[in-house]
């Protein structure tokens, strides 16, 4: 034989080893499985989320809300010109409180930006 044969079964013999090893990297197994794709795998939790009936409030839906205009205007004047005035007493905590002196009005705490 020539080295011209050799070299062209060499060649052919290189490319369908080649061929083999890479047809073993393939994910045609994955991809012919019966889901929409790899990473779908949560059918339980997506059918209950789609077959829930009004999962929100009724409450939710009002959207006749009430409010003094007056007030509404006084916030939204207090937000636009940044002297919104934090809440006083919300919290749980008794941490720091104290009972006001009777007969004098409890200061409200100075908020410095």
């Amino acid at each position: 034989m020539s080295q011209a044969a050799d070299l062209r079964r060499l060649t052919l013999a290189a490319l369908v080893c080649a061929g083999s090893l890479t047809a073993g990297c393939s994910d045609i197994y994955y991809a012919r499985r019966e889901t929409i794709t790899l990473s779908a795998g949560d059918a339980v939790a997506t059918n209950i989320a789609t077959q829930t009936i009004d999962f929100w409030p009724l409450a939710a839906g009002n959207q006749n809300l009430v409010t003094d205009g007056h007030k509404a205007q006084g916030a939204v004047e207090r937000y636009r010109t940044n002297k919104v005035t934090p809440p006083v007493g919300t919290g749980t905590s008794s941490v720091g409180y104290s009972a006001p002196s009777s007969g004098a009005a409890a200061a409200a705490p100075s908020v410095s930006q």
